[in-house]
């Protein structure tokens, strides 16, 4: 349990990071997963609008420190391949 002023003042930032962080994490997971619900379906040009939409989204994860750099890239990566080998 925090005890001093700074300790508490710290457990209540934490919980509104935490907050603002889980939110970003599930608005990303959804634009990824309307990406492989197009890819899933087969239709190129939905999948293709998808991912345009969803690697603006994934990058600002990136840069408010919700994702690892790497692992933005790697799942934009395998995104993109799936979605040229639709054609």
């Amino acid at each position: 349990m925090a005890n001093t002023p700074q300790s508490k003042k710290r457990a209540r930032q934490n919980e509104r990071r935490y907050a603002v962080n889980k939110a970003r994490r599930s608005r990303i997971r959804t634009y990824l997963r309307k990406v492989e619900e197009a890819i899933a379906s087969g239709n190129k040009d939905d999948a293709q609008a998808a991912l345009r939409a969803a690697q603006p989204e994934v990058m600002r994860g990136v840069t408010k420190g919700v994702f690892h750099k790497n692992t933005a890239a790697r799942k934009i990566s395998r995104l993109t391949s799936r979605v040229k080998a639709l054609s």
